[in-house]
Formats: C-alpha cells, sequence, structure tokens
C-alpha cells in the first residue's frame, strides 16, 4: 500500500475511533502499571494506532515483550503536546513537498505555526524520556526514541531487527 493510501487509512480511523472503544487488554496483559498510565494517558486514536501496530507485530510472528512494549508506547511522546488531524495531514504534506523545510520547521520548541512540525520530529525522544522515567527496559526506551530515525547499520543485529520490525508495522498502519 502506498504511503498516501496508508496516511489516508489513518486519518478515517482517527476520525471514526470513536465508534468503537479502544480495547486495551493487550497493554493490561503487558505493561506494568507506570507504563500502562502512559499508555491510558493517550488519545484514543492513538492508543488504537499503537493496538494495531502490536497485533500486526504478534501476527508476523513476533513475540519479544519489549518490542510489543515499544509498538504500544511508540506514540506516548505526543500527549506531550498533541496534535489534531488537519495538522497531521500539514506535516505529512510539507514532508511530502518540502522534506528539508519541514525538517528545519521541526526544531525548537512546538509553538505556534511550527507547533506540529516539532510534534512530529521531537515526539519520539519525548517518549523515550516518558517511559525511562515509569521503569522502562533500555531497549524499550530505545526502540521508542529511535522509531523514526535510520536504522544505525552499525548497531547490534538484534536491536537493528526490533527496530525494522516496529518501524515496519508503524508505517503500515
Amino acid at each position: 500500500m502506498t504511503n498516501a493510501a496508508t496516511r489516508l487509512r489513518q486519518g478515517v480511523r482517527a476520525l471514526t475511533v470513536w465508534l468503537h472503544p479502544v480495547d486495551d487488554q493487550p497493554a493490561r496483559d503487558l505493561l506494568s502499571p507506570e507504563l500502562l498510565a502512559l499508555f491510558r494517558q493517550m488519545r484514543a486514536s492513538e492508543r488504537q494506532h499503537s493496538l494495531n501496530v502490536y497485533h500486526l507485530l504478534q501476527q508476523r510472528g513476533e513475540s519479544d515483550p519489549r518490542l510489543l512494549t515499544a509498538a504500544l508506547l511508540h506514540d506516548c511522546g505526543k500527549r506531550r503536546a498533541p496534535y489534531w488531524l488537519w495538522e497531521r495531514v500539514i506535516v505529512v504534506l510539507a514532508g511530502a513537498v518540502l522534506p528539508a523545510a519541514a525538517a528545519r520547521w521541526g526544531q525548537g520548541e512546538p509553538v505556534g505555526w511550527r507547533r506540529p512540525f516539532a510534534i512530529k520530529a521531537q515526539h519520539p525522544e519525548w517518549g523515550a524520556q516518558q517511559v525511562a522515567a515509569a521503569g522502562a527496559d533500555p531497549v524499550v526506551i530505545e526502540l521508542i526514541r529511535q522509531h523514526q530515525g535510520k536504522i544505525d547499520q552499525g548497531g547490534a543485529p538484534e536491536f537493528r531487527r526490533l527496530l525494522s520490525a516496529l518501524q515496519a508495522a508503524d508505517d503500515a498502519n
């Protein structure tokens, strides 16, 4: 599926998430109370997206609890500065048309018209800080921190495999 089609599907899901309650049983089963609290603070659309990533990883045969935990919490940093669907659309369009400018606009504080660009660029680091404070495993912290970045070919092979799996499932949802 093309990136545009995936983004369109994500947008439709975000608009209709209120029609179906989010079943957070997998999060309750896997996460510590502190990490579950972070999960529950995410918007319903983000929780559903994270659960979709989690389920796709499981369908693909992944069972590493660190990877599945990162799947559930990879976007928890967005709760620091939540952004709306229309802002996400602008960020995606600008990133496709003006990638260097969109990256530049993502630096600095999430204020003013650059706010959605900063959220997109910085939420992985914010999420990593939040899960670290909640006592997450170091691998979970790094998976969340790097879930939008390029995979470092010099890193540990197992970590690269986990990160690649997370990124692929995230991109598909």
